[in-house]
């Protein structure tokens, strides 16, 4: 039996936790041992006093969950002070978005440790079950954040994006019609904006004319038609996604200084590198910058701002997964052959093509 780990997550008002008081019963009806680090769960509405009436054993810090561990299960990538706690023979189960950081990709690597990545693990479909719901989450955020930002005070143009009767609303542009894409055109549509998508599926397109019955404008191609209409925008969206690797740079500087002064870019595939050239990665603390009058907002945790929502979507998608792990160790991930797609990392090389290229490295066979 296992040995599972959750530490107390510590990028920037992060306050998921990887695994809810369902997921440790689970694991302790498995006769698996677990260890949670004191507080881990506080910020997602769960404290220790109720872990250990369903069985877990609280860690006074991280050094002993890493330390007793076999799998760590965390939300973020491992930070600096983390990942030396790693060592060969663990698994690590987490986000891990390597292929816009080779700096942390170089140092799991000397780590030994297996490195499975929740936003890896593929079904035989071609679908990203552990992405999947914290992109519904970022998706309707990024619309409410840009909202915010359109205000005033928050350094916007002062747009209401439904406008009001006798005042036209604002114009939301989404870049990527997956799941960020439509769960953001959801939102504001509800709020009343006119939106269009960009996607380069003509059948994603389809299907978001056919779900949304006309009410958005679709547009296929994302090269003449965007840099002739970012200028109109209010509010920008990024949601483009391409599994395990870094995002393409969709729009340029030249067409962020088109945009009106006052105006504002969410993207949410930052954690990839981003879509827009002139993005970069920001944090809850200070999430916002300014850039030629446009206000960005760089945020690679944004799921982190709901944590009591977050954390329960997430774990209800990755439990499965972590009591094959607990359960079989690095022989489930080979032998379930969407985990076996989630693996980054193993015994020093890295064994995932998307995140080779990101790196610029060599990829190895798992």
């Amino acid at each position: 039996m296992a040995k599972v780990g959750v530490p107390k997550e510590i990028l920037d008002n992060e306050y998921r936790v990887a695994l809810t008081l369902a997921g440790a019963t689970a694991l302790v009806a498995d006769g698996h041992t677990v260890l949670i680090e004191k507080g881990a769960g506080v910020g997602s509405g769960i404290t220790d006093e109720e872990y250990q009436k369903v069985g877990a054993k609280i860690a006074p810090d991280a050094p002993s969950v890493f330390g007793e561990a076999d799998l760590i299960l965390k939300v973020k990538e491992p930070q600096a002070k983390e990942v030396p706690m790693l060592r060969k023979g663990q698994i690590l189960f987490t986000y891990l978005h390597l292929a816009a950081h080779p700096k942390l990709t170089e140092d799991l690597c000397k780590s030994g440790a297996t490195c499975i990545a929740y936003e890896t693990v593929q079904t035989e479909n071609g679908a990203l079950p552990l992405l999947t719901p914290m992109s519904e989450i970022a998706g309707r955020l990024s619309t409410q954040i840009g909202a915010s930002y359109l205000e005033r005070p928050q350094g916007g143009r002062g747009v209401l994006l439904g406008g009001v009767p006798g005042v036209e609303p604002g114009e939301v542009i989404i870049i990527g019609g997956g799941v960020v894409g439509t769960n953001a055109a959801k939102i504001a549509l509800g709020l009343g904006a006119r939106v269009t998508i960009f996607d380069l599926s003509l059948d994603r397109l389809r299907y978001l004319d056919d779900v949304f019955n006309g009410q958005l404008r679709t547009v296929f191609s994302i090269g003449h038609y965007l840099d002739s209409l970012l200028p109109t925008a209010d509010l920008v969206i990024g949601a483009v996604l391409i599994p395990g690797k870094q995002a393409p740079r969709i729009v340029t500087a030249d067409m962020v200084k088109k945009m009106k002064p006052g105006s504002v870019i969410v993207d949410v595939s930052v954690d990839q590198g981003g879509c827009i050239e002139t993005i970069h990665s920001t944090t809850h603390s200070a999430p916002t910058y300014v850039w030629e009058g446009v206000v960005h907002y760089g945020v690679a945790n944004i799921p982190g701002a709901v944590p009591w929502t977050s954390t329960r979507a997430l774990t209800n998608a990755t439990l499965p997964y972590c009591l094959k792990l607990a359960k079989f160790g690095y022989q489930a991930a080979l032998d379930d052959s969407s985990l076996r797609k989630g693996i980054n990392i193993h015994e020093g090389r890295i064994v995932h093509a998307g995140v080779a290229e990101g790196v610029g490295k060599v990829c190895s066979p798992v």
